[in-house]
């Protein structure tokens, strides 16, 4: 059974470098809850009940632990976010009926990813479809993001980047798109399948997780400041070794929470 922090036990870390190494490998004790940036504190469990979003979005809502991953992101209503590489448009959905009318949601998903499977280019023209989102796609090398975006965010994608048949700079070139992409002061938020420390690449490909900080260094290197992490998406029963679609961990794989900032 999944292990996960409940909401009132959600956990953020203000570390960087070898410290959020280890933090993140031993999960935080509960703390209370903690809202990761100033400003209003936003009702997300009440705006999660949007009509835009279907019945089996919100059945998911509990296993993705989605509102307390919407505040560990910050985002509040009148934001302009991206959500990269949308899947399905899960997340596109839930930061559409955050951002409300006055915000706006550009959901982009690799030209290759619906290449590989129709229902990715369906879900970019579902997602076109909502009043305050825009599905666009590109080659995964080439990112198509508006200019001052306050958030960008992608959940369980990120090491698709590194899959063999994508180009090696491939992340290189979606983080500085990502820069670019955001205003100064702007997030940048990375939730994906924890791979065992120390792991290369190669499990991109073999089992579609990624070392949390194999990420942190190249998305520092892009300009961005490490800002926090989160824990509640973490779980002590996942090995680390296993396929995420293996079922003996599928919908239950260790996640972790990256938060960078763009400097200024």
């Amino acid at each position: 059974m999944r292990r996960c922090l409940p909401l009132t036990a959600f956990a953020v870390i203000a570390l960087s470098g070898p410290a959020f190494a280890q933090a993140v490998r031993e999960p935080l004790p509960p703390q209370a809850p903690v809202h990761v940036m100033s400003g209003s504190r936003v009702d997300y469990a009440a705006l999660l009940a949007s009509p835009l979003r279907p019945e089996e979005d919100r059945a998911r809502d509990a296993a993705r632990q989605t509102a307390i991953t919407l505040d560990f992101t910050g985002v509040q209503p009148g934001w302009k976010v991206a959500d990269m590489i949308i899947g399905g448009g899960y997340f596109t959905r839930a930061f559409a009926a955050v951002v409300g009318p006055e915000g706006h949601v550009t959901a982009w998903q690799p030209d290759e990813f619906i290449g590989f499977q129709a229902s990715y280019g369906e879900a970019v023209t579902a997602a076109d479809a909502l009043p305050n989102v825009d599905g666009v796609h590109s080659a995964i090398g080439a990112p198509v993001f508006p200019s001052g975006l306050d958030l960008v965010f992608t959940a369980q994608n990120y090491h698709d980047l590194h899959l063999r048949p994508f180009a090696t700079d491939t992340a290189a070139k979606v983080n500085a798109a990502v820069f670019a992409a955001l205003r100064p002061g702007g997030y940048y938020v990375i939730i994906d399948h924890e791979a065992v420390s120390g792991s290369d690449l190669s499990v991109a490909d073999s089992l579609h997780r990624i070392d949390s900080d194999i990420v942190i260094r190249e998305v520092e290197a892009a300009g961005f400041e490490f800002d926090s992490a989160g824990a509640a998406l973490w779980n002590d029963a996942d090995p680390r070794t296993a396929n995420v679609f293996d079922p003996s961990i599928r919908g239950h794989t260790s996640q972790f929470m990256l938060r960078f900032r763009k400097p200024g």
